[in-house]
């Protein structure tokens, strides 16, 4: 951890369209429409900041560090984070990088956030597994990677010993537990937390907290884009299903569709 005595975590948020909402394509199928649609913390990001705030309130963490790339409207997010109780906040302003349909890109991201790393030495970074909104899952191993620190992803429990931290993940096999030496990376699943509710009164404490902006071009980051989106498309619409009287009908059924 160097000189630094402050136990700090860092949270990633990004804000997507809210989950609740239901996305549409746009009709020249050049991405996804977001002109009057909600906004919100990405949910998995939310768990992120509720696992930081828990570790901070069992004394094992002093300071919880939100952070999120984005043009100005990605401060009504880092607000919310604050509310929730986020000691600080980092806005890296993109609003003079070009945004392609896909927006900046998870190595982009991932190399922000090391610059983010190196600037607030942090003991844990905390992200969400996945954005819902193009469910890469790449810019936690990325950012481990890049930082050459162990990782630990799809934490559905964390426990800290020391230096240490001990993991249960969820893999296709099971569980996994997995114990890294901090500071790591750790990416959260779904059934790690439930975040808490913003009241009110934590809205407007809020509004006086730090919230520092960052260019992006003062990190020093390569912004290029190197995936090029093709087209976006709607999933097939849903066919209507069918009704059988037993699990006999049920079998013929699958068999004559070639499920079987």
């Amino acid at each position: 951890m160097g000189d630094n005595p402050m136990r700090r975590i860092l949270v990633g948020i990004k804000r997507v369209v809210d989950y609740n909402v239901r996305v549409r394509v746009k009709a020249d199928g050049n991405g996804v429409a977001v002109d009057g649609v909600k906004m919100s913390i990405n949910p998995f990001d939310e768990i992120a900041l509720e696992e930081a705030l828990r570790i901070r309130e069992r004394g094992a963490a002093d300071e919880v560090v939100v952070a999120s790339l984005g043009t100005t409207e990605c401060q009504q997010q880092l607000r919310t984070a604050l509310a929730m109780g986020a000691d600080r906040a980092l806005w890296v302003d993109t609003s003079a990088v070009p945004s392609g349909p896909l927006g900046l890109e998870p190595l982009t991201i991932a190399r922000a956030l090391l610059a983010l790393v190196r600037r607030e030495q942090p003991l844990m970074v905390i992200l969400g597994k996945q954005a819902i909104d193009e469910d890469n899952s790449q810019t936690g191993p990325m950012l481990a990677a890049l930082w050459d620190r162990p990782q630990a992803t799809f934490a559905s429990k964390i426990e800290l010993s020391g230096e240490r931290a001990k993991v249960l993940r969820e893999v296709d096999a099971g569980l996994q537990t997995l114990e890294v030496e901090l500071p790591a990376v750790f990416t959260t699943d779904l059934r790690l937390n439930e975040p808490r509710y913003v009241k009110l009164p934590d809205i407007m404490k809020a509004k006086k907290k730090p919230l520092d902006t960052i260019p992006l071009s003062s990190l020093e980051v390569d912004a290029r884009p190197r995936i090029k989106p093709v087209r976006f498309e709607p999933p097939p619409q849903r066919q209507k299903g069918i009704r059988v009287s037993d699990a006999g009908e049920l079998v013929a059924a699958l068999r004559q569709k070639g499920l079987l």
